[in-house]
């Protein structure tokens, strides 16, 4: 479990460097801005809850398809292309993934981790 946590924890501030560089120059709408600080914020909040239901595959489950969820308002509400595109792609690639046992669980936590981290990444270009 420690290990799971240590995983997070640089996509944790990768997401809060999002928050302080990323928007500071937002130029276009409001829309823009506040899908700049609410995905970031949805992928981390993912992350950190997921570490703590590796033992919990039906609890897993429910978080990120309520992820996924999320993430697709907020694509609905962006107003930049490539913000919105990078929701739709990881919020259709959270609602793929089936968490039924304890290794579907694994399985997830590293492809949330590995998908989200990417995701994250094009959330900071489209925001800056």
């Amino acid at each position: 479990m420690r290990h799971l946590k240590s995983r997070f924890l640089p996509l944790a501030v990768f997401a809060a460097a999002v928050f302080v560089a990323g928007c500071g120059e937002v130029n276009s709408t409001i829309d823009k801005a506040q899908a700049c600080l609410e995905a970031p914020k949805i992928v981390t909040d993912l992350g950190a809850q997921i570490a703590k239901l590796t033992n919990d595959p039906q609890a897993m489950d429910k978080a990120i398809d309520d992820a996924a969820a999320k993430l697709n308002e907020t694509a609905d509400k962006a107003a930049n292309t490539t913000l919105k595109e990078a929701s739709d792609d990881l919020a259709k690639t959270l609602s793929g993934i089936n968490v039924d046992n304890v290794n579907d669980a694994v399985d997830a936590v590293q492809k949330v981790g590995t998908d989200s981290a990417a995701y994250l990444e094009k959330v900071a270009q489209a925001c800056s």
